[in-house]
């Protein structure tokens, strides 16, 4: 399926083995991985971390949920399989799966609205959609920048996201941190849980512009190794990592980003922005690749972050007041957020973050793979 601005096998949770130490290599052999030439050719990854994802979904192991939905992030060139972050963009395609998959009834034609546990969070995502003779409708007039054409909406509301990975919001206890980085010295930066734990940086502070693309940037290694670095220092301030070797092994959390005020950009489709059109920018990387669309949980956690008070993203944003309007390499997300709580940092509270998405099934079958590859 297709949710968002990724793609992803999906798997009924039965028809996997019932010992999830098996999952590993099955899901390896499925993307291809891993490949050392960066395609995935043998698989059905796309040779990109945006393309090379697996999402499992079975009935529910809590009351207030209607389905559990497992996330697993592949590695492209290397034997790893990560499942200690949730996808915000893949989460767009559950709701409709479940519905499909006779994993939730629904009663006739009109909203569906489906309670979805993500386990590798812990939270919960409520999903809402048009369903038609329990189909999930998909033709409709929402375009998302990063996807050709338009669709059905799904509207995804993020419940309580703070501290999904680390139990805190700001798990420094600080909205603004001096981290100490090996090879780079001291930096400001801003470490923030809420969807996926992030760390933002100011795009200045690398030498950077925060417009440059996902070419420009893949081709400065340099800036490429800083950033590692600083998701690295960022991993085990945040409490998520004990060392920097640990924070090397879990390579999709936390997510690292420049960010920067709005100013006039060129998205990769070649359409111009201009500063009105935008909150702020952000260029997103994800396993030692930079994004072309910003994934939805990084979004989400940045909508939060302007809204802290003195943290990296709300020095930097414009009109923090109203919904925020990230501009990416491909366009800009609309992301809404609340955050409450005066004085301390220790009284703030992420009450939700939601945005709009679109999904589609793309085929339905078996798939073959190899294992031991």
């Amino acid at each position: 399926m297709r949710g968002g601005t990724s793609k992803a096998v999906v798997f009924r949770q039965e028809d996997l083995p019932a010992d999830r130490r098996e999952w590993d290599a099955i899901f390896l052999g499925v993307m291809g991985s891993p490949d050392p030439n960066g395609r995935q050719l043998d698989g059905m990854g796309g040779g990109i971390s945006s393309l090379s994802k697996i999402c499992v979904v079975g009935p529910s192991t809590r009351p207030d949920a209607d389905v559990d939905y497992t996330f697993a992030q592949i590695s492209v060139r290397d034997a790893s399989v990560d499942f200690s972050a949730n996808c915000g963009n893949m989460s767009s395609a559950i709701g409709p799966f479940a519905v499909e998959e006779g994993l939730v009834p629904t009663t006739g034609d009109g909203e569906a609205v489906v309670r979805i546990h993500n386990t590798n969070t812990s939270k919960i995502i409520v999903s809402r959609f048009r369903v038609e003779n329990g189909t999930a409708v998909v033709d409709g007039d929402l375009s998302i920048d990063g996807v050709a054409g338009s669709a059905a909406p799904i509207r995804l509301e993020f419940t309580d996201p703070g501290g999904a990975k680390t139990g805190r919001l700001l798990p420094s206890g600080s909205a603004l941190n001096r981290l100490e980085v090996p090879g780079l010295g001291v930096i400001n930066a801003s470490l923030v849980d809420a969807a996926n734990p992030c760390v933002f940086v100011n795009a200045a502070d690398l030498g950077k512009r925060g417009d440059e693309l996902p070419d420009a940037l893949e081709a400065d290694p340099l800036f490429l190794d800083r950033m590692e670095a600083i998701r690295r220092a960022a991993s085990v301030h945040m409490g998520i990592a004990k060392d920097i070797d640990e924070a090397g092994r879990v390579p999709s959390i936390p997510k690292v980003a420049i960010v920067a005020a709005p100013r006039a950009m060129t998205t990769l489709s070649g359409r111009s922005l201009t500063p009105s059109d935008m909150s702020i920018l952000v260029r997103m990387i994800s396993i030692g690749q930079p994004h072309r669309a910003v994934p939805i949980t990084g979004a989400l956690c940045l909508a939060v972050a302007a809204r802290i008070p003195a943290s990296v993203p709300n020095i930097l944003a414009h009109a923090t007041d109203e919904p925020i309007r990230i501009a990416h390499p491909s366009g800009v997300t609309v992301v809404d957020a609340k955050v409450s709580g005066t004085g301390s940092t220790e009284s703030l509270h992420a009450e939700y973050g939601a945005v709009y998405r679109t999904a589609r099934r793309l085929f339905e079958g078996a798939v073959l793979y190899r294992k031991g590859r």
